[in-house]
């Protein structure tokens, strides 16, 4: 489990095909020294399981399976991408975002990008899949960071970056076209398969 704040943005030093996936080198000297093999870390929002650490290259080695290249940004990835990281949470932290799983749910698509006093304002086209999960003052996380739902305009949805999100993540550098690991909200997700096993049992005992 993760919170969706980052602690530092690595950068992807090498990117290698194998038999069924894709194996990533990133270097995030905050972070490589302190991780383990088997550590699980959240890397554009998508749970990777660290396979070793170079302390001293400040570096660390993660691999990501054919199913989570096709359905995240991370079949994409290349030698200087940049990437969120965030470490999962230990008993006793903080929850200072919201619950983020980094189970990414789909790809959303940045429409549109405003200006908005010290911030900015992103415009977002989600899969049409996920949009009922999007509410108004929800949350989501896009490439692992965690933020509001501003609004809905129809089938595009809009999320403010204040200035700390923009000093602290990449997002600020994000262009229409872009694509972004989207995460929708966990308890949305719950909310609607309990009230579907409701009325599953509701037809089922009348």
């Amino acid at each position: 489990m993760f919170t969706g704040l980052i602690e530092e943005t690595g950068t992807v030093r090498e990117a290698r095909a194998f038999a069924g996936g894709r194996r990533f080198v990133i270097e995030a000297p905050g972070l490589a020294p302190g991780l383990r093999a088997g550590d699980s870390i959240a890397c554009d929002g998508v749970c990777l399981t660290v396979e070793g650490s170079d302390p001293a290259a400040g570096t660390f080695r993660v691999a990501a399976v054919e199913a989570t290249l096709r359905r995240t940004t991370a079949g994409g990835w290349g030698r200087g991408r940049r990437v969120h990281l965030e470490r999962a949470l230990a008993a006793g932290d903080r929850l200072g975002g919201h619950w983020v799983q980094a189970h990414v749910d789909g790809v959303a698509r940045v429409v549109r990008i405003v200006r908005a006093g010290g911030g900015r304002e992103l415009w977002l086209q989600p899969p049409a899949s996920l949009a009922r999960y999007i509410a108004a003052q929800g949350s989501l996380a896009l490439d692992g960071v965690s933020l509001t739902v501003a609004a809905r305009r129809g089938p595009l949805c809009v999320v403010a970056l204040v200035p700390e999100t923009l000093a602290r993540t990449r997002l600020g550098a994000c262009r229409p076209g872009d694509r972004v690991n989207l995460e929708v909200d966990l308890i949305a997700k719950y909310v609607e398969s309990l009230g579907a096993a409701r009325r599953i049992v509701v037809r089922t005992t009348s």
